[in-house]
């Protein structure tokens, strides 16, 4: 005789975020949202807002704005405004995925009996200390990467390993199918745009405009492979952003004294990624520190686009995995301008991406929601 499992529960879960402007956590927030109402849940969302509300909205969550994210005195006079709406949503699971709203959310919550479930997600290699120990004491803690489990273990002695959760994020190959190209008329647009990057392989560094983002680096790249006779374009994919001004005028200060200016471009932030990387020889993931994940890998990947990275934190590992012949040591020179003229050459085939897909990351975060759930 043959029996049905009964359905999971219906859960109402509430994010906890500064705000939904962009970024790593934020896009995650976002994608948890969909997979929640696809699934019959109710998703609300607490932030200071931002341009990803709309998305979020017409997405079928709620949003309530609520500053929980601002390092000020100010926000913790919010805790009271938290707690009240917490009481009235009733959730099942308070998910925070940021420091402040983290303690914004274990206050609050302080005060509800029974108070709802509390889980936590690490998307950085955070200082350790008091401050950001609060994301490792939900009741499970997802952290985006081995190497991201590795760090807050070894920090946090005293956190237990069960309740730690690898769960990777990932891209919509849908999004970022494999093999694309882009249609001719945008190619030409592109490079009406931007001349000064045709003509030659194309090097895109995809990076906010903040020192650690290697952009030094990418520019000693294309000189020294210039010295080597090798014919290269560099695409700064993203560095120029307001009040970054001081470091945008440092840059062109070395491009201009390493004699490259003619074959480097700088933009801002652009929509079209998936294009630029498609005609892109080389993706460039060149951060001088350890970060927890390297989502660019896996977007080129997707692509079929050569990634070259420095083999160190949550890219190292990616490309270990994925892409070996990607990999080099961080910081050295030699090596990294020889596997950039090896890979211009000929780069290693790359096979379709059967990992590290968005519905993967989804899936696994609300069977980790049931699992608390039902705890």
């Amino acid at each position: 005789m043959s029996s049905t499992a009964a359905p999971a529960k219906l859960l109402t879960v509430v994010q906890l975020i500064p705000a939904m402007l962009a970024g790593g956590a934020e896009r995650s927030a976002l994608e948890i949202a969909r997979a929640l109402v696809k699934a019959g849940h109710r998703s609300i969302v607490v932030s200071a807002g931002g341009r990803l509300v709309q998305q979020l909205e017409a997405e079928g969550s709620e949003h309530v704005t609520l500053d929980i994210g601002s390092k000020s005195l100010l926000t913790l006079s919010r805790i009271g405004a938290l707690r009240r709406l917490l009481r009235q949503l009733q959730p099942d699971i308070v998910h925070a995925r940021s420091r402040l709203p983290g303690w914004m959310g274990w206050w609050a919550m302080k005060g509800m009996s029974p108070p709802p479930h509390f889980v936590t997600t690490v998307h950085g290699l955070n200082s350790p200390g008091r401050y950001s120990s609060i994301l490792l004491r939900g009741e499970r803690v997802i952290v985006v990467s081995q190497t991201l489990r590795d760090f807050v273990m070894s920090h946090y002695r005293w956190l237990e390993p069960s309740r730690v959760r690898v769960i990777p994020r990932g891209i919509d190959p849908d999004a970022f199918p494999y093999g694309h190209r882009p249609d001719d008329a945008w190619q030409r647009a592109f490079y009406a745009e931007y001349p000064a990057l045709s003509g030659a392989p194309l090097l895109t560094l995809p990076a906010r405009g903040t020192r650690l983002k290697g952009h030094h680096d990418a520019i000693e790249l294309l000189a020294d492979l210039k010295r080597r006779g090798i014919e290269a374009r560099l695409l700064l994919l993203g560095v120029a952003e307001p009040g970054r001004e001081a470091y945008l005028s440092e840059l062109k200060e070395l491009i201009r004294v390493r004699g490259v200016t003619s074959q480097v471009v700088l933009t801002p932030p652009r929509d079209d990624v998936r294009d630029i990387y498609a005609i892109s020889a080389l993706i460039l993931q060149l951060s001088n520190k350890p970060e927890s994940f390297g989502r660019t890998v896996i977007e080129a990947l997707s692509l079929c686009r050569p990634v070259l990275g420095y083999a160190h934190g949550g890219v190292g590992e990616l490309l270990a995995e994925l892409y070996p012949a990607g990999r080099v040591p961080p910081s050295d020179r030699e090596r990294l301008v020889e596997r950039a003229a090896e890979l211009l050459r000929v780069a290693p085939p790359i096979s379709p991406l059967q990992s590290y897909r968005l519905i993967d990351m989804q899936q696994s975060t609300l069977a980790l929601y049931d699992e608390v759930a039902a705890s």
